[in-house]
């Protein structure tokens, strides 16, 4: 299995507009950060979990010619709004787009994409399969998801573990039976939003807290906000086996 990270910054992207930090403006590759995504290639097949605004991009710069599915973690507009771009593998694939997510996302699939779901299909709109998830595992051909409820302030969002890989993004709780399908992975990965406290994710030392109890050989954190620092400076302060991701790094399980 080999994991790409598409996107490891949180809603704003980094650099944010119109900002002159020392973040914003640093000449670092890895401080550059598009909405948090990634690409799953495993068991013959190539999934993305959440599209958002760069999802476009995200694809180019990856050189994906080939995709199986989207999964939605949540609704939030950084991580649904770029499903539009999937028309251009409906083109090259002549098929439909397998999308897997819950019946609360789906509602605003087809709010905010209501010209897919209209009884007219006007020609070159997007074509999706829609797969209702809960959160229990399911598969995607051979390859087996295994949702993990995790709690955006008072919204339920979705993490997932694949194998000994797990996603999370947008946590700020998780409850004990949740953690028990976390722990055993290998790679984990997790968001850490800033440094001063947030209402719905993960403060840095809330996500090293949270990878420390896990104890996976190697933990990485996403879903970054300008306001954490660059990517070199808070590496340094950073714990054996626990990294900052960015855009465009690949790690194979």
């Amino acid at each position: 299995m080999t994991i790409t990270f598409l996107g490891t910054g949180t809603s704003q992207g980094v650099p944010v507009i119109a900002c002159d930090c020392e973040v914003c403006t640093s000449a670092d590759h890895r401080d550059k950060r598009l909405r948090s995504s990634v690409l799953i290639e495993a068991g013959g097949k190539v999934i993305v979990i959440d599209s958002g605004p760069d999802f476009r991009y995200q694809m180019l710069r990856a050189h994906v010619t080939h995709l199986d599915a989207i999964v939605f973690t949540h609704e939030h507009k950084d991580h649904v709004a770029g499903m539009d771009d999937i028309r251009a593998f409906n083109y090259r694939q002549q098929s439909a787009i397998d999308v897997y997510a819950t019946e609360r996302v789906q509602t605003a699939l087809k709010r905010e994409f209501s010209y897919i779901f209209h009884d007219f299909k006007y020609p070159g709109i997007p074509q999706i399969e829609l797969h209702t998830i809960s959160n229990s595992p399911f598969n995607i051909g051979p390859v087996k998801l295994i949702p993990i409820e995790v709690m955006h302030y008072k919204l339920p969002v979705l993490g997932f573990r694949v194998g000994d890989f797990t996603y999370i993004t947008d946590a700020k709780t998780i409850a004990p039976e949740e953690i028990e399908k976390i722990k055993g992975s290998k790679i984990l990965v997790v968001n850490a939003l800033q440094k001063e406290k947030h209402i719905s994710h993960f403060t840095l030392d809330e996500a090293i807290a949270f990878a420390e109890e896990i104890g996976a050989a190697e933990t990485y954190f996403t879903h970054i906000s300008h306001r954490l620092g660059k990517h070199h400076d808070v590496s340094a302060l950073l714990p054996p086996g626990i990294h900052l991701a960015y855009d465009g790094l690949k790690v194979d399980i």
